[in-house]
């Protein structure tokens, strides 16, 4: 998969503007990884379970009438684990250690995601399709195929004598 390096750049650009920052991963809401910045953090597993937690926390939001999620946080014994929502198809999670102020890492993140969501969509633009002739004369009926279609004649046979 070919990352685009606008993406990598803007998560180099959060990683120097929040120093306790360990790792970000740009993932699909599927949980496979887009881009990261992880260093001593496995992507794959961080971004499948970023996916997980925020669809378990789309239902918390949605089973008490508060709209659309837009982000999670997890605070551990040692630090945070972010996940921000990146448009409808995507998502960031940042991890950061304990001592790191989490108003900054919020307003840096969501500044990120807002900047990603826009390369996001840029990518995302259909191209042009090339016109595709289509038929003029009526249709051609296709090819029928049943299952006894598929046997030989032999076993075709043996079931009706069975």
């Amino acid at each position: 998969m070919t990352v685009d390096p606008v993406v990598l750049q803007e998560l180099g650009r959060l990683r120097a503007r929040v120093p306790e920052l360990s790792g970000s991963v740009l993932a699909t809401t599927d949980g496979l990884v887009v881009a990261h910045d992880a260093h001593g953090i496995e992507p794959d597993g961080l971004a499948a379970l970023a996916a997980a937690h925020l669809a378990l926390a789309r239902r918390f939001a949605h089973a008490v009438n508060h709209g659309e999620l837009r982000e999670s946080v997890v605070e551990c014994d040692r630090g945070y684990i972010t996940t921000y929502t990146a448009g409808p198809n995507a998502l960031l999670t940042v991890v950061t250690s304990g001592d790191a102020n989490l108003a900054m890492v919020h307003l840096e993140a969501r500044r990120c995601v807002r900047r990603l969501v826009k390369i996001l969509a840029v990518e995302a633009k259909p191209q042009s399709r090339p016109d595709i002739p289509t038929q003029t004369g009526p249709a051609t009926p296709l090819a029928r195929r049943t299952p006894m279609a598929t046997l030989s004649t032999n076993a075709r046979r043996r079931q009706a004598a069975g």
